[in-house]
């Protein structure tokens, strides 16, 4: 991904909590050269020293077949809130551009066994439900349908390379960026108000 230096993000722990809050990511793999890709909801582990990546797809999913292949990477794509930014919002003319959050992760793929697929799928399961009322969690799970865990294939990617990018006009100046904050909160889209706050929160 092509980051100029102005929105190049490093701080992995800054990453993380950004996986962590836009987690259904897209995986993306080759099959004889050609990109395939599938949206997941996606976790953040880690195991050791190294950080992994772990999902699961449809057993009629045939991009499943494609992971587990010596010697390439997987790319992992997380998108974040984006908007328009209009020229008519800075002080001198200038060029509209977007605004955006962007991680790409590249890393080594394997697929799970049925155990660490269970693990994962529990854990999935206690973070989206364990504050509803009646929160359907794995232990609760009668063992019928406990048995579709055979409809799917899990995956874990080792994380070897990341590359972020937020893109938030920090290659303005003061007045210019402050008026871009307000005139995101103007518009009528959600995008652009969430922009604006991640903005905000950035000063």
């Amino acid at each position: 991904m092509f980051i100029p230096k102005h929105f190049k993000v490093t701080d992995f722990d800054e990453i993380k909590g950004f996986i962590q809050s836009n987690s259904f990511g897209i995986v993306v793999t080759t099959k004889q050269g050609k990109p395939i890709a599938t949206h997941l909801p996606l976790e953040l582990h880690k195991q050791g020293d190294n950080y992994y990546i772990t999902g699961h797809m449809a057993y009629a999913n045939p991009q499943w077949k494609t992971i587990e292949v010596e010697n390439e990477n997987v790319l992992v794509i997380y998108q974040g809130p984006h908007a328009y930014i209009s020229s008519s919002w800075y002080k001198h003319e200038n060029v509209p551009t977007w605004n955006y959050q962007s991680v790409h992760i590249y890393g080594t793929a394997s697929i799970m066994s049925e155990q660490e697929l269970e693990e994962d799928l529990r854990l999935l399961l206690q973070k989206y439900e364990r504050h509803r009322k009646n929160a359907v969690l794995w232990e609760k799970l009668s063992p019928q349908t406990k048995k579709q865990i055979k409809g799917i294939v899990g995956f874990k990617i080792k994380i070897e390379e990341v590359q972020a990018a937020y893109k938030l006009s920090q290659n303005r100046n003061d007045e210019d960026y402050h008026n871009i904050i307000d005139k995101l909160n103007e518009e009528e889209d959600l995008n652009s108000h969430q922009v604006a706050e991640v903005m905000k929160n950035r000063e």
